[in-house]
């Protein structure tokens, strides 16, 4: 990679994503974009207010930054789409259909994220193979799969070297969350330093697959780098760090703030889409393909969570309470 437009720069993975490629390939060589905000959020480099759902704007701003790649990280996240679906489809369809044309038409890779909402209840729950049935009962999940198949055929079609992941929740201390099923992971660690107590909106028991946000992003960059000839799989591949419930990553806190209370108040429509999930992904492909790897356990996340939280202002600037 030369030349990186970042669609959704200024979403969860947007900020981690664009600094670290910034630290590797030059401030000037990223040009972070997004609907909303300004310069300053993105960091030191370019930035450039896009709406991806406008098609033309999107591909001048690829073609004046001389992109040769293109990541597109604008889409609604599971729970906001499924209060939202139309606008989830119309975003999270239309925006990729409008950056796979844009990838089309200069000659650009590009790299778009899966998620595990692509898969369904009939889905293996437990190792989840990266070839398996896939009928998600979410308009997110709905998006997601069919956004794989939408750059299957622009690879085959029209060459575009298209590639993407299959996320399990992130974890990121650098933005709040952005309305994810598993974006409750985030809001316990803030609620640890913050108040030493969170209520959980899933239940105990709820095993979800979850990944630290620096290995998300070093997971980006190791897939866009690969050798093209070693992949077999495209889009998606399933990547994971470990499969966890809200119980279990409480006793990871209490190692830090052994006073920390977990409490549930379980909703209905973000446990009825966890449940559709796997609980543990097969991540196999990835590492025999590319070579992925995670560095981080829950342990090594939860410390590291911690120790950064308590360090800011935590949507608020209460002052923190580790031990």
């Amino acid at each position: 990679m030369r030349r990186i437009l970042v669609t959704g720069a200024l979403g969860q993975i947007g900020r981690d994503l664009t600094a670290r490629l910034r630290g590797i390939y030059g401030h000037d060589a990223v040009l972070a974009s997004d609907i909303r905000g300004d310069h300053g959020e993105a960091s030191s480099g370019p930035f450039r207010l896009v709406d991806v759902a406008d098609g033309d704007a999107l591909c001048e701003a690829a073609k004046d930054h001389g992109a040769d790649t293109i990541i597109h990280l604008a889409a609604l996240l599971s729970a906001t789409a499924e209060s939202k679906p139309m606008l989830a489809w119309q975003l999270n369809i239309g925006g990729l259909l409008n950056a796979l044309e844009a990838a089309r038409v200069l000659g650009c890779r590009l790299f778009t994220p899966s998620s595990i909402a692509a898969f369904g209840a009939g889905t293996p729950k437990k190792g989840t193979p990266q070839d398996t049935l896939q009928r998600p009962s979410t308009m997110y999940g709905i998006s997601k799969v069919s956004g794989e198949l939408l750059c299957d055929y622009y690879f085959h079609k029209y060459g575009v070297d298209t590639r993407g992941l299959r996320f399990p929740g992130l974890i990121s201390h650098a933005a709040p969350p952005g309305g994810g099923t598993t974006d409750y992971a985030v809001d316990m660690y803030v609620s640890a330093v913050k108040s030493g107590q969170y209520r959980s909106y899933l239940g105990p028991g709820t095993f979800l697959d979850m990944m630290y946000m620096p290995d998300a992003v070093e997971s980006v960059i190791r897939l866009m780098e690969a050798d093209a000839t070693r992949l077999k799989h495209r889009n998606a591949f399933n990547v994971t760090a470990m499969s966890v419930d809200p119980e279990a990553i409480a006793s990871s806190i209490r190692r830090r703030i052994p006073d920390f209370r977990l409490e549930y108040d379980i909703d209905p429509v973000r446990q009825a889409i966890a449940d559709g999930w796997p609980d543990a992904l097969d991540a196999s492909a990835a590492r025999e393909e590319w070579g992925f790897r995670a560095k981080y356990d829950l342990d090594g996340m939860t410390d590291d969570m911690l120790s950064n939280l308590s360090g800011k202002p935590l949507y608020g600037g209460n002052e923190a309470i580790l031990q």
